[in-house]
């Protein structure tokens, strides 16, 4: 068997930059497939969902593989419209490389800036693929400016383009022995110099008259500086011609970090990025092993942890399992293979399987995985937006119902509840409009189900703004609704915490069950605070507790825990707070004071602007439900020479008159302790 090194390489872009074509330009150069498809004609290979094909849009992430020589390389699609960025979130985590595309008519835009932003946080490698040179009205010096300016100062050019902006746009690769470039060998060094300090220093012995540097010392140098992403090579191309393809091909062999087959030695670890329905309506889960080997008809534990920390463990049985080999996701997954570090495998058989989950081998030691009890990390905003969907036909509750717990699993930033103004309604989270189009869409043509929305309103969250307490107290003598006693406190969080919960109390001194029935209620009451926002950055600490044994059960914990922390919390008392983004424009000097006026108007909180040549650069914060608002007027109060960027940014304490509040879903109202007890008495 072929030991294979290993490379999970992402394409990332800001929409219509060419992201697609690129990974087709990519399959076929490398035989991977033998035509080029094309995302007009809806034929390409990656984008299998007929509203994929038919928008001209990806909308789930998808895998091909491919080899150079003995390297095999997992080519994963992203979408590249925001309002799947959830996405693209859950496909950061299994990735060893990046190749961020950039257009070189467009040059930096919005989505491409949220995006390396992000991958900079994370320390991924990055390449730049500055596609589209063939193009009218492409630029070369200009967008390498702005990659430099905007996304990342040490971005060395790897290779140089001729003809840009024409179809006879042609594409070399930058070679320190080229006698015609003599300036490449200084610019990298410059580049290379500023990043290592042991580096400069072999470099200045060089000029001093001591072993000069070679090409190899200066590629090694390079591939070690973008594994670790402290540098980021730009290369320019036509994904549509396949010009300068085999120059970046090249740059992903050579400098992207690799898994070396040793890491099939170790324990096994995988994390699961996608979930999906097969044809049988089974659900097959995507994973990237991390290390160690996994095949068909192991047992394995999946491992899943809560934003609060807390984890369990979901035993299962592998009935099928497939390893992406050469070519597209719809014939390269081969059945009945063992997978190893490093691969990207389908997984039949696994019941209940979430994204998220951690796979390890059936009664591992939780030392075995140190980054098992980490909360799953966020690196984009939650979705700001939500509407409620209803059904068409009122007899379809029960079918839109199913479909979307189906589609949740496969996106669970959807968030699905149901909604207190209508029996036949749920509502939904969103990133945005377009994703609301493709949602009823995929009802429709997937599940049969016409749907209609409301009008998409903004998510708002609540956060304590003083301490409270409260209690419930089991008393022998009288009658008892619950057999518990129950005291809690609630007080602010950490900012960004979300919901911490604590004992004041010894762990002793109720059995386990109770403890976790207590501490499992106060989390999901707080899904809905006084205004009927979910509670953050708050700390709950249980301070009493007593029970009667035998009577007292699990359930009367249960029942009880909602009074007492909605007391707690309206003792405390709460703020909503509501989200805001993060914007720049860049705008002419004189039209500055309509536009402060018009950010006034909408809620903003500007920075001072900052003159940028002749032009002035402007910060600060807008609420996001104003973002599109303040997007469709800057044309008109800039003539047309404003540039707008906006990204999620946090939440503020509301500015609005009124205090917005949600709808409670449909059940017992905790806020209300004689209708709440009422309730509970009826469903006993």
């Amino acid at each position: 068997m072929k030991q294979w090194k290993k490379l999970n390489l992402g394409i990332l872009a800001h929409v219509d930059a060419g992201k697609t074509s690129l990974t087709e330009r990519l399959l076929h150069h490398t035989g991977a497939i033998s035509a080029v498809g094309s995302v007009d004609a809806g034929t390409t290979q990656t984008d299998s969902m007929d509203l994929e094909r038919r928008r001209g849009i990806t909308i789930r992430s998808a895998v091909a593989t491919f080899t150079l020589g003995d390297l095999k390389v997992n080519l994963i699609d992203t979408p590249g419209h925001s309002d799947f960025i959830a996405e693209v979130e859950r496909v950061l985590g299994v990735l060893d490389g990046v190749v961020l595309v950039v257009s070189a008519v467009e040059g930096v835009q919005p989505q491409t800036r949220v995006l390396m932003r992000t991958l900079r946080r994370l320390g991924t490698p990055v390449l730049f693929f500055v596609n589209k040179v063939d193009r009218m009205g492409a630029r070369d010096r200009g967008v390498v400016r702005e990659i430099r300016d905007r996304l990342a100062p040490a971005a060395p050019v790897l290779s140089t383009v001729a003809g840009a902006g024409t179809a006879r746009a042609r594409v070399a690769r930058r070679e320190l022995a080229d006698s015609r470039d003599p300036g490449f060998a200084t610019e990298l060094a410059e580049v290379l110099t500023a990043q290592d300090d042991a580096f400069l220093a072999r470099y200045i012995e060089g000029l001093e008259g001591g072993p000069a540097l070679g090409e190899k010392e200066y590629v090694a140098e390079l591939a070690a500086q973008t594994a670790r992403g402290a540098v980021h090579p730009v290369f320019f191309g036509s994904a549509l011609t396949g010009e300068g393809v085999p120059e970046l091909i090249e740059g992903v062999r050579e400098l992207l970090p690799t898994v070396a087959p040793q890491e099939a030695a170790r324990p096994l670890l995988g994390s699961v990025f996608k979930v999906e329905r097969g044809a049988r309506g089974e659900m097959v889960a995507y994973a990237r092993l991390r290390s160690g080997t996994l095949g068909a008809r192991e047992h394995v534990t999946l491992r899943r942890a809560d934003r609060s920390g807390r984890t369990t463990e979901h035993p299962g049985r592998i009935t099928a399992l497939g390893v992406f080999e050469h070519g597209p996701t719809s014939g390269g997954a081969a059945r009945e293979t063992r997978a190893a570090a490093g691969d990207i495998v389908r997984i039949w058989g696994l019941k209940g399987v979430r994204i998220g989950d951690r796979v390890v081998s059936a009664g591992a030691d939780r030392d075995e995985d140190p980054a098992d009890s980490t909360p799953p990390r966020m690196f984009f905003a939650a979705p700001s937006l939500e509407t409620v969907v209803r059904p068409v036909l009122p007899a379809e509750k029960g079918r839109l119902h199913t479909a979307l717990r189906m589609l949740g699993e496969q996106d669970p930033s959807i968030e699905v509840r149901s909604d207190e103004d209508s029996a036949d309604g749920a509502v939904v989270r969103l990133y945005g409009e377009v994703q609301k189009e493709i949602l009823a869409a995929t009802l429709e043509e997937s599940f049969g189900v016409r749907a209609c929305f409301d009008v998409t309103r903004t998510v708002c969250i609540e956060k304590p703004a003083g301490a409270g307490e409260a209690l419930e107290e089991l008393d022998t003598r009288t009658r008892n609704y619950f057999w518990a006693t129950v005291g809690l406190r609630v007080e602010p969080g950490e900012p960004g915490s979300g919901v911490s919960f604590g004992l004041s109390v010894e762990l002793g001194s109720l059995p386990l069950a109770f403890h976790k029935a207590i501490e499992e209620s106060v989390h999901s009451t707080l899904r809905y605070g006084v205004y009927g926002w979910q509670v953050t950055d708050v700390k709950v600490t249980l301070v009493r507790t007593g029970f009667a044994s035998p009577v007292s059960a699990a359930d009367d914990f249960r029942k009880v825990t909602p009074l007492v922390v909605m007391r707690a919390l309206q003792e405390a008392g709460t703020e909503v707070h509501e989200p805001v983004s993060a914007f720049e424009l860049e705008l002419p000097a004189a039209r500055l004071s309509p536009v402060l006026a018009k950010l006034a108007e909408l809620g903003a909180i500007p920075a001072a602007p900052s003159p940028l040549g002749d032009v002035y650069h402007l910060p600060g914060t807008l609420p996001t439900q104003r973002v599109h608002e303040f997007q469709q007027v800057v044309p008109g109060l800039t003539n047309g020479e404003g540039v707008f960027t906006a990204e999620p940014h946090g939440h503020r304490p509301t500015t609005a008159a009124a205090v917005p509040e949600r709808p409670r879903p449909a059940g017992p109202d905790p806020r209300n302790r004689d209708a709440y007890i009422l309730h509970v008495l009826k469903n006993l």
